[in-house]
């Protein structure tokens, strides 16, 4: 819909059933795909490329260029996936030459006055709870939720179905499938609720667990925990997948409480 007190850029790639809202920004070098929501007052810059079915918030900015010093003005883009919530104040910005893109992936909710920086690539079904900020080059994996106020260090891996208590200073790794709260951020368990919700069966669930009370109960270092659980564990999806998570984390993973 072309609404007359918005601006639209006459270079913009915009879908016929987008619904833009008065006072609302769109500069060149956009897609917007269909049944998109742009509300009132949101700027969406260049390199933006939107999904379907999106819905965007008032003061909401997408694609501002990167708050990185070593940016130079090069071609890249923010991308907002399928289905996604972009609520009031949301800043994404947009790639540098590490990426060339910033990604949020399908049906994610980023709730009021989110920052996510250039580079960092968000998995589908995420939340990020109001005023969350994450630092440049972040990953955050499917299913995970990060509650509100919390702040991600850059490069820092998020990985899925983890759960994060409101507040929190992430300066670690968190492993897939866990809980983590206190401070220093440390592991409370796994997410058995999320994971229940999400289908997967008791027997799954308690083979999570025994997994992770070898790498956080036992009182082995990380190392001898992998070699134990490589060895008497069945593989399984999940076993390879936070085995896997562990070796290759370059910041290291939080902390057990005791530890």
């Amino acid at each position: 819909m072309n609404q007359p007190l918005a601006y639209i850029h006459p270079q913009a790639k915009i879908a016929r059933n987008v619904v833009i809202e008065p006072f609302s920004t769109i500069h060149k070098n956009v897609e917007i795909d269909e049944g998109t929501w742009i509300g009132p007052n949101v700027t969406i810059m260049e390199g933006a490329r939107i999904g379907k079915n999106v819905k965007i918030y008032p003061g909401a900015v997408i694609s501002a260029p990167p708050q990185d010093l070593k940016f130079s003005g090069e071609e890249t883009t923010a991308i907002i996936g399928d289905n996604c919530v972009i609520r009031e104040c949301v800043t994404v910005n947009r790639g540098t030459i590490e990426k060339y893109k910033t990604e949020v992936g399908k049906n994610c909710l980023l709730m009021a006055y989110v920052h996510v920086a250039h580079d960092c690539i968000i998995g589908n079904n995420c939340i990020l709870a109001n005023s969350v900020q994450l630092a440049g080059h972040v990953t955050v994996d499917d299913y995970a939720i990060v509650g509100g106020s919390s702040a991600v260090h850059q490069f820092v891996r998020i990985g899925a179905h983890a759960m994060i208590s409101g507040g929190s200073l992430v300066r670690k790794d968190i492993p897939p499938y866990t809980k983590a709260a206190r401070e220093p951020l440390s592991y409370c368990g796994i997410n058995s609720i999320g994971l229940r919700r999400r289908g997967f069966s008791n027997d799954k669930i308690n083979e999570i667990q025994e997994i992770y009370r070898t790498v956080y109960l036992r009182g082995y270092n990380n190392s001898k925990a992998l070699d134990h659980i490589e060895v008497n564990f069945t593989s399984s999806k999940e076993k390879d997948e936070i085995v896997n998570f562990i070796r290759s984390s370059d910041r290291g993973i939080m902390k057990g409480f005791s530890q």
